[in-house]
């Protein structure tokens, strides 16, 4: 499909739902692919965020295409959380004690890190982040963090064919997080894009359709 097609499906779906396109920031999800296939496919049409998924995956690849802004996106094992205060913003964090441990480090290092809450709003038990009822004390204790930034919530949308299907989960993060006055929200990829943008994504997550062949 490519980039330039992305961005035309993320355009369309802003302006039917009567939104700025300028308000949905692609990330590109780069997880597989080599720093000539992001020159090649991502950053000859712009700087877009790239989002990584495994830490030592994205290392030599963020040391490679320098002046790139960074996104992580996947499961944070704590004992790698000391790698990932170069990212410009952290997707993913799941757990109070994953947020003490990135706290900590950053606060080591004299940094602040910007960070989004990870939801499970489809309570699925093979899938990571907070459930909804636990959100209240967790906010409030990530907000403490001074070595955090708190800057919205992500989910990841159970997966189905129908995307139409998932429109309540998207509808439901836009809900909390301006409940908990939060302006980022991490949702949509690649086969439900476009109804995330419709319920209020401010960051689409799209690798496959970038990369694969129609």
């Amino acid at each position: 499909m490519g980039l330039a097609k992305v961005l035309q499906r993320i355009e369309q779906a802003a302006r039917r739902a009567g939104r700025d396109p300028a308000s949905v920031r692609l990330v590109a999800v780069t997880k597989g692919h080599s720093p000539q296939e992001i020159r090649q496919q991502v950053l000859v049409y712009g700087n877009y965020p790239l989002g990584e998924s495994r830490v030592q995956e994205a290392l030599p690849k963020m040391a490679e295409l320098e002046g790139v802004e960074w996104h992580f996106i996947g499961p944070l094992q704590r004992n790698k959380a000391k790698f990932v205060l170069d990212f410009a913003l952290i997707h993913s964090v799941d757990s109070l004690r994953l947020a003490q441990t990135l706290d900590q480090k950053a606060r080591e290092k004299g940094r602040v890190l910007p960070i989004l809450a990870e939801v499970n709003l489809g309570r699925e038990p093979q899938k990571h982040g907070f459930l909804e009822e636990e959100l209240p004390e967790a906010i409030a204790q990530l907000r403490a963090l001074e070595g955090l930034e708190l800057r919205g919530l992500m989910t990841v949308a159970p997966y189905t064919e129908e995307p139409q299907t998932v429109r309540p989960v998207f509808a439901q993060l836009s809900r909390l997080a301006d409940r908990y006055g939060l302006p980022e929200r991490s949702m949509g990829m690649s086969g439900d894009l476009e109804v995330a943008v419709q319920e209020g994504a401010t960051l689409v997550r799209v690798g496959t359709a970038i990369f694969e062949p129609d």
